[in-house]
């Protein structure tokens, strides 16, 4: 009997995407409980945390880490940094942003987030790639962990420490 692993595929990689929105959904859902504490003033707090969530613990905001998500830059695959994460989360920064002028920042807020986040679905779903359009902007990727590929990097960086330490101290001065 076959197996259609083509489904089994887009199956797994739909389940991922999907992981990716509640993830999203925990992250907004504290941004919003910061927003609502004591407006306008707790708005500026969601906005650092909307900003800077995504280069946090790694690479993992609060919902990425308890989906079990990391974000990564595609230039160096290394964790994605205070600017990548202000770049890629900029489509839900600039509507949360009008919000903090009353009463029309926040009619402004829910005309600009609606769309947005429909395109951020839109690209997630649509793109081959699964990325959204902050990742397309920040160039980052979101990578679910891998506790051996953890250990494969803390290797890494273990033999390069350890060949640094044993080197001879002629070799070392031409580093």
């Amino acid at each position: 009997m076959k197996m259609k692993r083509k489904y089994l595929l887009k199956s797994t990689i739909r389940t991922a995407k999907f992981s990716r929105l509640i993830a999203k959904a925990i992250d907004l859902f504290i941004a919003m409980i910061l927003a609502i504490l004591q407006y306008p003033f707790s708005l500026l707090l969601a906005l650092v945390y909307i900003a800077l969530k995504d280069s946090l613990y790694g690479g993992q905001s609060v919902g990425k880490k308890l989906i079990g998500f990391s974000v990564i830059s595609l230039e160096d695959g290394k964790p994605c940094s205070v600017k990548q994460s202000i770049i890629r989360n900029l489509p839900i920064l600039i509507p949360l942003a009008f919000a903090i002028i009353p009463p029309w920042g926040i009619l402004v807020f829910f005309i600009l987030i609606v769309p947005l986040l429909l395109l951020e679905v839109y690209l997630l779903f649509k793109l081959d790639s699964g990325h959204r359009l902050g990742d397309v902007m920040a160039d980052t990727t979101v990578m679910g962990n891998d506790s051996n590929r953890v250990d494969i990097r803390k290797a890494q960086e273990t033999w390069f420490n350890n060949d640094a330490k044993n080197m001879s101290p002629a070799n070392k001065s031409t580093f």
